[in-house]
C-alpha cells in the first residue's frame, strides 16, 4: 500500500477513535453530572467509545470540510459558519436516526429516548438534541479537528503508528470480548 495512503487511513483511524472516546466522555458527563441518573456504559462495546461519534465525525470531516473551507457571503455577511452548522444539525439528525434503527435491529432498542423533548420523532430524534449536536459539531470542526491535525502531523511517525496499532488491538478486542464471548 502506498505510505501516504496508509498514513492517511491511520490518521483517519486516529481521530475514528478519538472522536469514539470523546463522544463516551460527553455521553458519561451527560447522564452522570448533567442529569444525575449513574453511570452506565454508554457505548455499545464494553470499552469507553460510542463509535456513532467517530463514524459521526468522520463523516462531518468528509461532507463538511470543503464547504467549512469556503467563504460564501450573503451581501457582506459570511454565511458559511451559518451552512456549516446546518449541514452539521442534518447529518448528526439523520446518522442518529439511521443509528437508531441499526440499533434496534442489531440489539432489541437503541440507547437514548428523546419523547421528553418536544419536536421529537418515535423518541429517537429531537430537536433540542439535533441543535446541541450543531453546537458540538462546530466545536468539533472549527476547533478540536485542526487541533487534532496539527497533533497528529507533529506526533513521531514511530509513535503515530505505535498508538494507532494499540487502539486497532484494544478495539478488535472489544469487539471480540462484547459479540464473542
Amino acid at each position: 500500500m502506498n505510505q501516504n495512503i496508509r498514513k492517511k487511513l491511520t490518521e483517519y483511524y486516529l481521530y475514528f477513535m478519538l472522536y469514539s472516546i470523546i463522544g463516551w466522555i460527553y455521553e458519561v458527563f451527560l447522564e452522570v453530572v448533567v442529569y444525575r441518573w449513574g453511570f452506565s456504559n454508554r457505548g455499545v462495546l464494553f470499552g469507553p467509545w460510542c463509535i456513532i461519534y467517530g463514524v459521526g465525525a468522520l463523516i462531518l470531516i468528509f461532507s463538511l470540510g470543503g464547504l467549512q473551507k469556503k467563504r460564501l457571503y450573503i451581501g457582506k455577511v459570511l454565511i458559511t459558519p451559518v451552512l456549516v452548522f446546518i449541514g452539521i444539525v442534518v447529518i448528526t439528525t439523520v446518522l442518529e436516526l439511521i443509528g437508531s434503527y441499526i440499533m434496534e435491529f442489531t440489539q432489541g432498542g437503541w440507547l437514548w429516548d428523546y419523547r421528553r423533548f418536544a419536536f421529537n420523532f418515535e423518541g429517537r430524534i429531537a430537536l433540542n438534541p439535533s441543535i446541541r449536536f450543531g453546537i458540538g459539531g462546530m466545536i468539533f470542526l472549527y476547533v478540536l479537528q485542526p487541533l487534532f491535525r496539527k497533533l497528529t502531523e507533529k506526533m513521531p511517525e514511530k509513535v503515530f503508528y505505535a498508538v494507532s496499532l494499540t487502539l486497532l488491538v484494544l478495539f478488535l478486542a472489544d469487539i471480540i470480548y462484547t459479540y464473542f464471548l
